[in-house]
C-alpha cells in the first residue's frame, strides 16, 4: 500500500491542523475567512463516490464534525461546504465559516483577490485552538 500523498498544491496554500479517523484537517493560509480543508488519506481519489461506502460515511462524519466546530468557533452565520476539484483533481472538501460583512460576502470565496496569509504566531495560535475546537467537538 502506497503513503499517502498530499497534492503539492493544497500543500503549498495550507498548514496541517490535525489527522481525524480518515482526513487530514487543513487551514487554508487565509486569514480573509476561517477556511478548513478536508482531505481523504486516499491515493488517487477525485470524488466522493469513489470512495467506498464506509469511507463516504465517514467523510460525512468529518464534515458534519468540523462544520459544527468551526461554525461555534467562528462565531458564523453561515457554513459554507464544497469539493470542487476543477483546479486541484485530489478530493478535498472545503468548510468555510462566513459572516455578513467579510470578504465578498455573500458571493463565494473563490477567485475573490489576493489570499491575505496569517503570520507566523497567528497562524500557530489558531492552529490550536482549531484542533481543540474540533477534537473536542
Amino acid at each position: 500500500m502506497r503513503r499517502f500523498e498530499l497534492d503539492p498544491r493544497l500543500a503549498g496554500d495550507t498548514t496541517m491542523v490535525a489527522t481525524l479517523g480518515l482526513c487530514a484537517l487543513l487551514l487554508m493560509n487565509d486569514r480573509r475567512w476561517p477556511w478548513l480543508i478536508l482531505v481523504p488519506q486516499r491515493n488517487d481519489v477525485t470524488e466522493i463516490h469513489d470512495l467506498t461506502p464506509l469511507d463516504q460515511t465517514m467523510l460525512t462524519f468529518e464534515t458534519c464534525l468540523t462544520a459544527k466546530a468551526l461554525k461555534a468557533f467562528a462565531g458564523a452565520e453561515k457554513i459554507n461546504v464544497g469539493a470542487l476539484g476543477n483546479r486541484v483533481p485530489m478530493l478535498h472538501v472545503h468548510v468555510i465559516a462566513r459572516r455578513r460583512g467579510d470578504a465578498n460576502w455573500p458571493g463565494p470565496v473563490w477567485g475573490f483577490g489576493q489570499a491575505e496569509p496569517y503570520e507566523a504566531d497567528a497562524l500557530d495560535t489558531l492552529r490550536n485552538e482549531l484542533v481543540q475546537a474540533v477534537l473536542s467537538g
